[in-house]
């Protein structure tokens, strides 16, 4: 019975050592036996080689191209001057969206996933007709406005508007349809570096319609169209207009004019 005792003691006056490990979270826990009973925690494995393809889609919707100056003008900008008909219910011939985009691009180091085409003018300067001559429906600031407020002329949530347009022209990028046309006035610059932005971080070419309209001729197609914009908005509008320029980004630049009596 003694010499049981005395070992019993000597066992009970043996320290037991502390585990310097944070691996558990608190240093000098005693890290539990690893047996057959207790085996070590499963740790889970991430590939990394390989991304899954909904991971590729995600990593292009919110990570842009890096190095993209949208100030740089192109070595290759190209300027196109249009007239418009007398009868603009006639489709031109040979119009670029009946051609793929890469032969439209012309040549570049980096061949263009498709085109990005603004629509820049004034209410009346004939952006709908123009459109409509080539059977292109375009997204349009009025189309939602009539989709999310069934009213056309709704003015008071710009923000909800052109956001929504914004998405919807992110979506056609990422399922990488070819030619995507914005219809809006895009008056100022500020108001088109985002669009701009938006096509070259896609790996898109931005094209620029510019409708060179006179402001008295914008005002008498606007006395008679059916929902006619106030003449004082059109001229306010008018001093904000400023023309598009290569230095923004554009690859080409249309440029739309009124067909002068006279001419052929």
């Amino acid at each position: 019975m003694r010499n049981w005792m005395r070992e019993r003691m000597k066992r009970r006056k043996k320290k037991r050592p502390e585990n310097e490990s944070e691996a558990t979270g608190k240093v000098g826990q005693q890290k539990p036996p690893v047996d057959e009973l207790h085996p070590e925690p499963i740790v889970p494995a991430y590939e990394t080689d390989e991304p899954e393809p909904q991971a590729e889609v995600d990593a292009e919707v919110s990570e842009p191209a890096p190095n993209i100056d949208i100030t740089q003008a192109p070595a290759q900008g190209r300027m196109v001057t249009e007239v418009q008909p007398e009868s603009p219910s006639i489709p031109p011939p040979g119009a670029p969206e009946q051609q793929p985009a890469s032969s439209a691009a012309g040549k570049s180091p980096r061949k263009p996933k498709g085109i990005v085409v603004l629509a820049i003018g004034l209410p009346g300067s004939g952006k709908t007709t123009w459109f409509k001559r080539r059977g292109v429906t375009p997204l349009s600031s009025d189309m939602l406005r009539d989709i999310l407020f069934d009213d056309v002329e709704e003015q008071r949530y710009q923000g909800l508007i052109f956001s929504t347009l914004r998405s919807l022209l992110r979506a056609r990028l990422i399922a990488r349809m070819p030619w995507n046309y914005v219809d809006a006035t895009n008056l100022a610059t500020h108001e088109r570096r985002q669009w701009i932005k938006m096509a070259k971080s896609f790996g898109y070419e931005a094209h620029a319609v510019f409708f060179d309209v006179p402001l008295e001729v914008c005002l008498e197609r606007n006395r008679r169209r059916e929902r006619q914009v106030k003449e004082e908005i059109v001229q306010r509008m008018a001093a904000k207009l400023r023309p598009p320029t290569f230095e923004e980004g554009f690859a080409k630049i249309t440029v739309v004019r009124v067909k002068k009596s006279g001419d052929q």
